[in-house]
């Protein structure tokens, strides 16, 4: 809506080509172009003219799609079928992700299936034979290794837990960088009694 409005008031013309992608019918000039970014971005949005950013965001676009909003998982291979939605090499696409994200598609996708598969346990309406099968596992064995690599428990330990550590979808995939915790050693004397 936000986008529409400022396009609007530019008098742009324009078309929406996809979920966050707006076809601009004209050419626009330097002054409309800030004016529209500085716009977006007090609505918290971001033009994206960068065609390498465009191309991770519709990346990301296409897993977050296929995985979380999708009724079928595609049964084909991850690779073939982002390279054939982007009409892109599959090894450019995978170096230009690893080298702007700092995580590989592959992990990407993992993530948002993991955080899928938390959903379909605590929605309780699949069982985890369903569920494997629903995300493309070749059995529920490899599902259950992955979501125990990923998140340190099995699904049915998951389960069974009340917190159930679920991720938003804007923070799947991306690495989160560890503080390491500092040990503190004090020594301190106390009415005569030394404490460590």
């Amino acid at each position: 809506m936000a986008v529409k409005e400022e396009l609007k008031k530019l008098g742009l013309h324009f078309i929406v080509v996809d979920l966050g992608e707006v076809e601009i019918m004209e050419d626009i000039s330097i002054e409309q172009r800030e004016e529209l970014k500085s716009a977006l971005a007090s609505s918290g949005l971001e033009l994206m003219d960068d065609k390498r950013s465009m191309l991770i965001e519709k990346i990301k676009n296409i897993i977050i799609d296929m995985v979380h909003h999708s009724d079928e998982m595609i049964r084909v291979n991850y690779s073939d079928y982002l390279s054939e939605k982007l009409n892109h090499d599959y090894t450019y696409l995978a170096n230009l992700f690893s080298e702007v994200q700092g995580t590989t598609i592959e992990h990407f996708i993992i993530s948002h299936k993991i955080e899928r598969i938390k959903e379909l346990i605590i929605y309780n309406e699949l069982n985890i034979t369903e569920i494997a099968f629903k995300m493309n596992y070749s059995s529920v064995a490899h599902l259950s290794n992955q979501f125990k690599k990923v998140t340190g428990l099995s699904p049915s330990h998951f389960k069974k837990l009340k917190d159930k550590r679920r991720s938003p979808i804007e923070e799947v995939g991306l690495k989160k960088v560890l503080i390491p915790k500092v040990k503190i050693k004090v020594n301190k004397i106390f009415s005569g009694v030394k404490i460590i």
